[in-house]
């Protein structure tokens, strides 16, 4: 068993939460009694998830979108006086780490997403509220269009929804997981050959047609489940307790 405080300390500092810029209120959103002894991870802290986690006992939660957004928590009724009482009841805490968990270099979504696509050369991509969320990258050789999309569905394991106006092989790849097609722009200055991130805008079918670019959503729940897996892993490592995620059926 390990205290609460310890934990959170640890994480603060390893995911450098203080630093970034966020409507995410990051870091312990909810407290409990004081000790952790099982820890579960998820994407998103909702009730199923909570469910999910109280059946196997867990002290504490951790999740890339909490439930406290800017004053999100000013008036504790509906959903937030639900899912308040859930956690306060079970004794379960909650930390959340946003944008901080999208860009660690070693535990992030898209540090573990270019990994696991078999990338080379990471650079910093993707501006977002002056916080570099993102990476991109290349392969060692070109790869046609369609074995592309082949492997970023295997990674992810949803299917893909495409914008294909690139040319028919893929080198270099930037990357910012959910909600990233506002950094379209940024992809296309940078000249690579295809974009990933998690769910598609109209607007973006428009510049990505314009730019002449490859966009590939692979879903936004499936792209930011990297993070919080890699979290439960390291914290299982660090400290003598049960960590593990939570997988949820979220369809995109």
């Amino acid at each position: 068993m390990t205290k609460l405080t310890t934990i959170v300390n640890y994480l603060n500092k390893e995911l450098r939460i203080s630093e970034f810029k966020d409507v995410s209120n990051n870091g312990l959103q909810v407290e409990n009694t004081g000790n952790v002894k099982t820890i579960c991870c998820g994407v998103d802290a909702s009730q199923a998830f909570f469910d999910e986690a109280k059946k196997r006992n867990a002290d504490l939660l951790i999740c890339h979108h909490g439930i406290s957004w800017g004053d999100s928590l000013k008036h504790l009724t509906d959903l937030n006086y639900h899912r308040i009482a859930s956690l306060i009841n079970n004794d379960m805490a909650l930390y959340a780490a946003h944008l901080p968990l999208d860009a660690h270099p070693r535990h992030g979504n898209n540090a573990v997403l270019f990994k696991a696509l078999g990338l080379q050369d990471r650079k910093p991509f993707g501006n977002y509220h002056d916080n570099t969320i993102g990476y991109r990258g290349c392969f060692r050789s070109p790869m046609p269009l369609e074995r592309f999309k082949t492997r970023v569905q295997r990674v992810c394991g949803q299917p893909l929804q495409t914008m294909e106006f690139g040319k028919r092989t893929i080198r270099t790849v930037a990357i910012v997981s959910g909600g990233g097609s506002d950094m379209l722009p940024e992809a296309a200055a940078a000249g690579v050959d295809a974009y990933v991130s998690g769910e598609p805008t109209l607007p973006a079918y428009h510049m990505a047609q314009e730019y002449g670019l490859h966009v590939i959503y692979a879903g936004h729940y499936a792209t930011e489940v990297f993070g919080v897996r890699a979290l439960a892993d390291a914290l299982k490592k660090r400290f003598k307790v049960q960590a593990e995620f939570i997988p949820m059926n979220v369809p995109f």
